[in-house]
């Protein structure tokens, strides 16, 4: 198994996950999900998002089937506007590379995190490690625990 900071913060906390390899290159989430053999729902891309006016970035979690719906996403944080960042911007914010951007590698960095009310349903979602190549199975409850997130209905259909 590879481990990473993401890896030894979660044994150091004692949570349980488990550490999943894949392919080291970027991946989307459909792809992640064929790889491991696991159903599109409950592998979680995390999309980066910004206000319309200055506050925090946001990380939006969605099933690897879905998009985030802006509107929803502005919605459920009482702001007029939100858009998603390009490619470049989402790099800068977090300094990870797209297709490794994980709300487990950024926490207590300045991100709001708003997660996709499905996963709530779920007994295990996966999550990006922040680097390619690694992925992250615990639970939602977990997840949300150490990142302090919000759950809401933010995906539409892809």
């Amino acid at each position: 198994m590879t481990t990473n900071n993401v890896t030894r913060m979660l044994e150091a906390r004692k949570v349980a996950f488990t550490a999943l390899d894949v392919p080291v290159q970027k991946l989307s989430a459909l792809e992640v999900a064929e790889i491991l053999k696991v159903p599109p729902a409950t592998v979680f891309k995390t999309i980066v998002a910004k206000r319309e006016k200055a506050g925090k970035p946001i990380l939006a979690l969605v099933p690897a089937t879905g998009e985030v719906d802006n509107k929803a996403l502005a919605a459920c944080l009482n702001e007029k506007k939100v858009h998603v960042t390009t490619q470049a911007e989402a790099e800068a914010l977090t300094g990870l590379q797209a297709g490794g951007i994980s709300p487990l590698a950024l926490i207590n960095k300045g991100f709001q995190v708003v997660i996709d009310a499905s996963a709530q349903d779920l007994d295990a979602v996966l999550v990006s490690a922040g680097q390619w190549g690694l992925q992250i199975r615990l639970s939602p409850k977990d997840l949300a625990k150490l990142v302090n997130v919000r759950f809401a209905p933010i995906a539409s259909p892809s």
